[in-house]
């Protein structure tokens, strides 16, 4: 029970806990981002596209980060650099796309982005290849 109010930093918890959220984060990005990568490659770009850059072009970043960068988090492979294109995709997500609906439609953008601001300033952890990588 002393451990569960304990205010003591512990390395492996927080270095699990990382893990964690990199594997649900990244995986649960996957399921969006898998159908969009397949509406990209059957040419299929009707999109939103927020900044005027084009439907297609609009479809193929947020394909970049929604398939490829959330790959490269769950392998915790350049993890702050992947997170970035997500934290500007979830932000579009909940500001932009979806700003004159209701909270609730927002609120999945808005737990992803706080989810990869948290590992942006933390960093993969220790269960990572970037850890593995930096031990080279």
């Amino acid at each position: 029970m002393s451990k569960i109010f304990s205010t003591q930093f512990n390395s492996t918890t927080t270095n699990l806990s990382l893990l964690i959220l990199r594997l649900g984060a990244g995986s649960f990005m996957l399921t969006h981002g898998y159908p969009k990568l397949l509406k990209l490659l059957a040419g299929n770009v009707q999109f939103a596209d927020p900044f005027g850059l084009g439907p297609g072009i609009s479809l193929g970043l947020a394909v970049f980060a929604e398939f490829f960068c959330s790959i490269l988090l769950i392998l915790g492979l350049g993890t702050r650099l992947a997170t970035l294109p997500l934290i500007v995709t979830m932000a579009v997500a909940a500001f932009i796309a979806h700003s004159a609906d209701p909270f609730a439609r927002k609120e999945m953008a808005l737990l992803y982005l706080v989810s990869y601001i948290v590992l942006l300033l933390s960093g993969p952890g220790k269960i990572s290849v970037d850890r593995i990588l930096s031990k080279g």
